[in-house]
């Protein structure tokens, strides 16, 4: 909390999300040959499956790495629990697996040692890092930097975006299918149209809250588990994201009448579902709002239903810059927060 804060504009969270766009183009050029190297091998030598390695912001982005990889291309993709590796020491079976791990700075040890041990135990290690001279990048055996530049603000959002963007560009190499591949070059424009949106209704309504859900699924659980996080991060406010699905195995019991609640609505298969969830906590009088493609927060048309959690939590970055602001935080500077966490 500070007595001198920012104009929204000033903030570095906020010029930082501003240069998604140009930083994914950027990335999708100077990653190409290597991405289209990588795919070409993975579909010659196919792995039995993916493990991914991450924490905090980074394991949303593997949240969307399973979803984007089993729907695509019907690889199953497991979460490694870092500690098993580091902590517990207890050596896994990944003979032949694709090993991708997901870090900002490349340097925390608990993830250096489960890629270490994943090499040694048969898995090929993609490094998904913005630190592309990082010890994470020496050790793997592919890597694919963000190129996102020194990020300075401790809520990360450029980075953030920029492994999404990634994981995005490997899949649509990897399937090797016009759609996918189109919406990767579509993508850095729609990401510009989404900074844009108006979200201010969130941030209003948001001002005085105490607690709230986010919900989204499959490919939009990602930019739920991700905003759930800035809320706590930047702006002191307590959210748990949850499936829409799984919010009905118990937590929907605390949603009643003023209760806040987000709701992603992913435009493919789950959208249905989630506005019909949306539309039932309207009914119990709770404070709802939805971002989709004729919700109340808007969410710009995306080239590929894959795009579409990208360019939510864009929108989302500019409205929760702005509300940390209202609420008294500099979105800057979380208290007791780092920028880099180095855990074991």
């Amino acid at each position: 909390m500070t007595t001198s804060l920012p104009a929204p504009a000033d903030t570095l969270m906020h010029q930082e999300a501003a240069q998604a766009s140009a930083i994914i183009a950027d990335q999708y050029a100077r990653n190409a040959d290597t991405v289209k190297a990588l795919a070409a091998d993975l579909r010659r030598n196919p792995p039995p499956f993916v493990v991914t390695c991450a924490r905090g912001s980074s394991d949303h982005a593997a949240t969307y790495a399973k979803y984007l990889l089993e729907t695509q291309l019907g690889v199953v993709t497991a979460s490694a629990s870092p500690s098993v590796g580091s902590v517990y020491e207890a050596r896994q079976r990944l003979d032949g697996a694709l090993y991708v791990v997901i870090s900002q700075s490349g340097k925390s040890p608990d993830l250096l040692r489960n890629a270490t041990a994943a090499k040694e135990a048969g898995a090929r290690v993609v490094a998904i890092v913005n630190v592309a001279d990082s010890p994470l990048a020496q050790l793997a055996d592919t890597v694919l930097p963000m190129h996102a530049g020194p990020e300075r603000s401790v809520a990360a959002t450029k980075s953030y975006l920029g492994s999404l963007a990634a994981i995005l560009q490997l899949a649509a190499y990897w399937k090797d299918e016009a759609p996918l591949h189109d919406a990767t070059l579509a993508l850095p424009d729609a990401l510009q149209r989404a900074w844009q949106a108006d979200w201010s209704p969130l941030t209003e309504g948001l001002v005085g809250a105490h607690n709230l859900f986010v919900l989204g699924r499959g490919l939009g659980l990602a930019a739920a588990q991700e905003a759930a996080l800035k809320f706590k991060e930047t702006c002191g406010l307590h959210a748990e994201a949850y499936s829409s699905a799984e919010v009905k195995h118990g937590p929907m019991a605390l949603v009643g009448p003023g209760f806040p609640v987000l709701c992603f609505a992913q435009p493919d298969e789950t959208e249905a579902g989630t506005l019909a969830l949306a539309q039932e906590f309207r009914g119990r009088g709770a404070q709802v709002w939805v971002a989709s493609r004729q919700g109340d927060l808007p969410l710009v048309a995306a080239p590929h239903p894959a795009c579409a959690p990208l360019l939510t939590i864009q929108s989302f970055y500019r409205a929760i810059n702005a509300l940390a602001l209202r609420r008294g935080h500099n979105p800057d500077v979380p208290p007791h927060l780092n920028k880099v966490t180095e855990t074991v």
